[in-house]
């Protein structure tokens, strides 16, 4: 579990779980004209004109992009099409129609309009704008976890979407309460993550939080036994205590999980391998954890190794 090990040895705390708590300066310089770095009232010398960078984070551009949000059911809130091009471009043409019947609205536009608006130049006759994805609080995933066995999957700074949106499908599957991801520096909803959970995101509480390890407590508070998936953990999963009601933490693809968060977990595992190949990635991996858990909840407790 390479792709998921923590960057310090996981440590099996099953024995204890302690709920104690745990525990503007400047950079000194020049002080700065009141004028303003361009002049008198800051504004930039004439015939030069400060360029904002627009945020284009909500945009999908290309034909096979377009498609693709249409058939996941990602949430669009408006479409660019390129003017009419009868019989000269009926690929664009089916598109216009699919997401017209899909309820978009569409607004036919010149080619130049398209073109300010890509990022790359290859929108191909058409622009989609995406509608806010709506994230969960953290008590909303623990108010779906009901009081008896549940599963929480915590992502520590997963970043492709690939892989976000894989173990987003696989925790919707085996009946998980919710996904929690960190706010800052890791994947979120977007339309790879759509995608690759083949619509799962829309139907499976995902909470952004800004701090994990405080989200972990907050976890263990509500009765959660948090596992740290790391390949520096001495006990395999077959062995450790899967069942009941689990905060199950991955650890991003280059660095596993961060100490701060594996000194929150209550016990860690390890996947076990025969075979010569480093290990699963983190998708595939929480896939095996996920299941072992659903295992244990069906066997209707800890099942015996």
């Amino acid at each position: 579990m390479a792709k998921n090990q923590s960057r310090t040895p996981g440590r099996d705390v099953r024995g204890g779980r302690g709920r104690g708590a745990r525990p503007q300066t400047g950079r000194p310089g020049r002080p700065a004209s009141p004028k303003g770095p361009h002049g008198e009232k800051g504004r930039p010398p004439a015939g030069r004109r400060a360029q904002q960078p627009r945020d284009r984070s909500d945009l999908i551009e290309g034909r096979r992009a377009v498609e693709e949000a249409l058939a996941c059911g990602m949430p669009l809130r408006s479409a660019l099409v390129q003017e009419r091009s009868g019989e000269r471009d009926q690929a664009l043409e089916r598109i216009a129609a699919r997401l017209d019947e899909a309820g978009v609205p569409v607004e036919r536009v010149p080619r130049a309009r398209l073109d300010a608006l890509s990022s790359h130049g290859a929108h191909q006759g058409v622009v989609v704008r995406t509608r806010p994805f709506e994230y969960a609080g953290l008590a909303d995933v623990i108010a779906a976890a009901g009081e008896g066995p549940a599963l929480v999957v915590v992502l520590d700074h997963v970043t492709d979407q690939g892989n976000f949106g894989a173990i987003v499908r696989t925790a919707e599957v085996v009946g998980a309460a919710g996904v929690v991801v960190a706010r800052a520096r890791a994947a979120s909803v977007g339309v790879g993550s759509y995608k690759t959970s083949a619509g799962a995101v829309m139907h499976l509480p995902i909470a952004q939080v800004p701090n994990l390890a405080r989200a972990i407590d907050e976890l263990k508070a509500a009765g959660f036994w948090a596992c740290a998936a790391t390949e520096h953990a001495d006990e395999d999963v077959w062995h450790a205590p899967m069942g009941g009601r689990l905060a199950l933490v991955m650890g991003s693809e280059g660095e596993g999980i961060s100490r701060l968060v594996a000194e929150k977990c209550d016990f860690s595992c390890r996947l076990p391998q025969r075979g010569r190949v480093e290990s699963l990635n983190v998708a595939q991996a929480t896939t095996v954890l996920c299941y072992e858990w659903l295992r244990r909840v069906e066997c209707g407790g800890e099942a015996d190794a």
